[in-house]
């Protein structure tokens, strides 16, 4: 492979990742210290909605919420949510299964995942992640738009240091071809 061939494959790659970071389907709020948020998910029309689950990774065994056969499961609710989350629709009218979480402080940082048991399946399915990021009052303005700035510019850095090295190695690749020409 040459170098010009290595240099604009990781410039693709790198393209590919930024893009991917910019348009990945999991979402990202920025609520307030003490707001209440709402964290959409849905499922697709025309399933039977069982169970809804909604649970972060670093909870381990417990969950965030867990609502089955028309009630609240609290038997394994992390201790922090309790009383402080509900489903938008108890009803889930048109598969609407978000969740509430009342008055959220940095303790909530973290990715939720929205899972359902629908009477077509045996096992949990995955319908969307939410990762949200507590902001005190009054900063939550144009914290999105600040790490999008910052992935640019990071993205654009590694390109400038690819398109260096780039440079570089042509030049070192083109010294050493007209050393070895002049030999010859």
């Amino acid at each position: 492979m040459t170098p010009l061939t290595s240099a604009w494959l990781s410039v693709a790659l790198l393209f590919v990742c930024v893009v991917d970071l910019a348009s990945s389907d999991k979402k990202l709020i920025t609520p307030e210290s003490g707001k209440d948020v709402t964290m959409t998910c849905a499922v697709p029309q025309g399933k039977t909605i069982r169970a809804v689950k909604w649970s972060r990774a670093d909870l381990g065994d417990k969950y965030v919420l867990l609502y089955q056969d028309g009630q609240f499961d609290p038997a394994n609710q992390h201790p922090s949510f309790k009383n402080r989350v509900d489903l938008q629709d108890r009803q889930m009218k048109d598969g609407d299964v978000s969740l509430i979480l009342k008055a959220v402080t940095s303790t909530d940082d973290g990715s939720y995942k929205c899972r359902v048991l629908v009477s077509e399946s045996a096992s949990w399915e995955i319908m969307g992640t939410v990762n949200m990021s507590v902001s005190l009052p009054g900063q939550s303005e144009g914290v999105q738009t600040d790490m999008i700035l910052f992935i640019v510019f990071v993205a654009l850095a590694v390109l400038g240091a690819l398109i260096l090295i780039f440079c570089v190695g042509r030049c070192i690749y083109r010294r050493c071809k007209k050393t070895q020409n002049q030999v010859l």
